[in-house]
């Protein structure tokens, strides 16, 4: 099975990241996929990498194994013009100790997760190499806008970013400074904003938060960013105007959310 490891702005020689891993896998007709966040511990051969909770995967089930085999190349090139490189060994799950539940801190933040649009699109026009360029400069300008506002980078999904804010405002604010940036770049994004709790233990953080973030930022319109109301709510005293977007049925996620969008 190819696995893929995203480098970013890290080298071969850095321990201690979060990253985002895939796996790739072919079997007649049928193509599986698997990916996730990681951790990576150790540099050259001793490096090790764990997944940092369990993996997503996908079964594409082909009409032919021709069909299959072209599915599974265009994966693997997909991933090497999104900066990533192929892993060697395997991907671990993280042992926890009997101890580590002890060790769980819950936090409250404001999650804020950005996608660009018709990626792939951009991608196929472009070509590998001046796509690959775009998309270093694209990460480039969200870090910096993330540092100006104190966000934390929590892991990159293929050209998204997931990230927090301790304060909502910021994260709106964090929003509109990377839309009109990566437009620069001819780039187009969608956001997510939600505020909610999350778990975390070191590196590892989980919760249902971070995904609510995902589903709302894939309802937003090109150009868009949308709040959900729970980031809203945490905003009245704010002078920062939203407009009624309706409510929403997330995928995966209980019950509707109505979600506002954020007018800069």
């Amino acid at each position: 099975m190819p696995k893929f490891l995203r480098i970013g702005v890290h080298q071969t020689n850095v321990s201690g990241y979060t990253s985002k891993a895939w796996c790739i896998r072919r079997t007649g007709a049928t193509v599986f996929l698997k990916w996730g966040a990681v951790e990576v511990l150790g540099v050259g051969a001793a490096r090790k990498v764990y997944w940092t909770r369990l993996p997503q995967d996908k079964t594409i089930r082909c009409r032919n194994v021709d069909a299959a085999q072209q599915y599974a190349k265009a994966a693997i090139a997909k991933r090497r013009s999104h900066r990533y490189e192929p892993l060697s060994g395997s991907i671990a799950n993280r042992r926890r100790t009997a101890t580590s539940g002890a060790e769980l801190k819950q936090a409250l933040a404001t999650i804020l997760f950005v996608d660009i649009v018709r990626s792939t699109e951009k991608a196929a026009r472009l070509g590998d190499a001046r796509w690959t360029q775009v998309m270093n400069h694209y990460y480039a300008a969200v870090r910096k806008e993330l540092k100006t506002l104190r966000g934390k980078e929590i892991v990159t999904t293929g050209d998204g970013v997931l990230a927090t804010f301790g304060k909502p405002a910021a994260g709106v604010r964090c929003a509109g400074a990377i839309r009109d940036a990566v437009r620069t770049l001819g780039l187009e994004i969608r956001v997510g904003l939600h505020a909610g709790e999350y778990e975390r233990n070191g590196a590892d953080v989980v919760g249902l938060a971070f995904h609510i973030g995902a589903r709302v930022a894939a309802k937003a319109r090109a150009g868009e960013v949308l709040a959900s109301s729970a980031v809203k709510e945490l905003m009245s005293e704010s002078d920062v105007s939203f407009r009624d977007r309706g409510s929403h049925l997330l995928k995966g996620v209980p019950k509707k959310w109505r979600l506002y969008r954020v007018e800069h």
